[in-house]
C-alpha cells in the first residue's frame, strides 16, 4: 500500500513558517543588530548604510533579502526599521492584488518609513510596474478614465525604504531587481550560531538547557533557527512533563527521537525519500516523476521542499539523468552500498 501523503506544514523541522511560529517568532525575535545571531557580514554591511543614511538624513536605500526561510529575512527588516527610528508595515506579495491595494499603502507612510514585502516574488505584474516609478522616483502614477480619454496623474509619495524578501531570488524580474540598492543572500547557520540561538531562546522562554543538549537540539536544527526554535518549544512540552522543567542531554535525545528527527536533522519523509531511491532504483539515477509517485508526494514539493536540505549535506544529487543517493546517505541510513557502485 502507498504511503499517506503527510501535509508538509505539519512537519516539525520545515523551514515555512506554520501559524504557531508566529507568535513563538515575534516573542524570540531579536530587537537589535547587536542580538541578531550569524549573518555577520550582512550586519556590518547594514551598520555603514544605516548610519551613513543617518547621517544624510536621508532614507535607506532598498534592500532586497533572499535565500531559504527561517533565516531571519522578516526579523532583519524589523531591526532595520527601529535602527533607522521609523515604523515599519509589512505585507506580502499575495497579499496586493491591485494597483489601488499598493497606493493605499504607499500613500499611509510616512518619511523614511519602511514598507516589508514578504514573498515579493509573488507580486503581479501590474503591481511591479506601479512599484517602479514608487521606488525610484516616489511617485504614484494612476490612470483616470478608459480609452481616448484616460490621463495620468502623478501623486507624489514620502520618501519610504523598501524591503523586499524572497526564496525565489530567480523568479524576480530583472527590472524589478535592479531598483534594488542593496542586495543581501542569508546563508545557512553555522552548528555554533544555532547554539547561540537556542540559548538565547530558552533564556528569553525562561527554560533551563544543559550545554549538551543545547547541542544535540543545534545539530538537528538543519541549521535554521526557525526550526531551532520550533524543536525548543518542543522539548520544553516534554520537560514539563516528563521532569522537573529542566531539559536534559537525556531528555533532548529521548523527545527528538519521539519526534522522529534524526542526528542531522532528517525526519520520517527525508529517510523515506533516500530509501525509496536506494530500494526502488538502485540508488538513482532516478526521475522526479517516478519518486514522487513512490513516495506519494508532489513534484513541486520534493523539489522545493524536502530536496534542498538533502543536497546541502551531500545526500542527493541531481544529475541529467535524475536524482541519485550518495555514499554519504548510505552510511547514514546504515544501508549497505550496492556491489560495483
Amino acid at each position: 500500500m502507498a504511503p499517506t501523503t503527510r501535509n508538509t506544514e505539519e512537519r516539525v523541522v520545515s523551514m515555512k513558517e506554520r501559524p504557531e511560529d508566529r507568535s513563538l517568532d515575534a516573542q524570540l525575535r531579536p530587537q537589535t543588530l547587536e542580538e541578531y545571531v550569524g549573518q555577520e557580514r550582512i550586519k556590518e554591511n547594514l551598520k555603514v548604510f544605516m548610519s551613513a543614511a543617518k547621517k544624510r538624513k536621508e532614507p535607506l536605500e532598498h534592500v532586497l533579502l533572499y535565500g531559504p526561510p527561517g533565516l531571519g529575512k522578516t526579523s532583519l527588516a524589523h531591526i532595520i526599521a527601529r535602527e533607522m527610528g521609523v515604523h515599519i508595515r509589512v505585507t506580502s506579495g499575495p497579499a496586493i492584488e491591485r494597483a489601488g491595494d499598493l497606493a493605499a499603502i504607499l500613500t499611509n507612510l510616512s518619511d523614511g518609513d519602511i514598507l516589508f514585502i514578504d514573498e515579493i516574488h509573488r507580486l503581479n505584474k501590474v503591481i511591479e510596474e506601479v512599484l517602479y516609478p514608487a521606488m525610484e522616483d516616489y511617485a504614484l502614477d494612476i490612470v483616470l478614465g478608459k480609452g481616448p480619454s484616460a490621463r495620468t496623474l502623478r501623486l507624489d509619495l514620502p520618501k519610504f525604504t523598501l524591503v523586499g524578501a524572497t526564496t525565489r531570488l530567480s523568479l524576480l524580474s530583472s527590472p524589478l531587481r535592479d531598483r534594488f540598492g542593496s542586495t543581501f543572500r542569508l546563508d545557512f547557520y553555522s552548528h555554533g550560531e544555532i547554539e547561540r540561538v537556542v540559548r538565547r531562546s530558552a533564556r528569553i522562554l525562561n527554560v533551563s538547557i544543559a550545554p549538551d543538549a543545547a547541542g544535540t537540539l543545534a545539530q538537528r536544527a538543519r541549521r535554521t533557527p526557525r526550526v531551532a526554535n520550533r524543536l525548543l518549544k518542543r522539548l520544553r512540552d516534554f520537560a514539563q512533563v516528563k521532569s522537573d522543567g529542566s531539559i536534559t542531554s537525556a531528555l533532548a535525545l529521548e523527545a527528538l527521537q519521539m519526534l522522529e528527527v534524526d542526528a542531522l536533522g532528517l525526519d520520517e519523509i527525508d529517510r523515506r525519500i533516500l530509501s525509496v531511491i536506494i530500494e526502488k532504483f538502485k540508488g538513482g539515477p532516478a526521475g522526479l516523476n517516478a519518486i514522487a509517485a513512490a513516495v506519494a508526494e508532489e513534484m513541486e514539493t520534493i523539489e522545493e521542499v524536502y530536496e534542498p536540505y538533502l543536497m546541502q549535506i551531500g545526500f542527493l544529487q541531481r544529475t541529467p539523468r535524475g536524482r541519485s543517493v550518495t555514499d554519504s546517505a548510505y552510511q547514514h541510513l546504515g544501508v549497505a552500498m550496492p556491489k560495483g557502485a
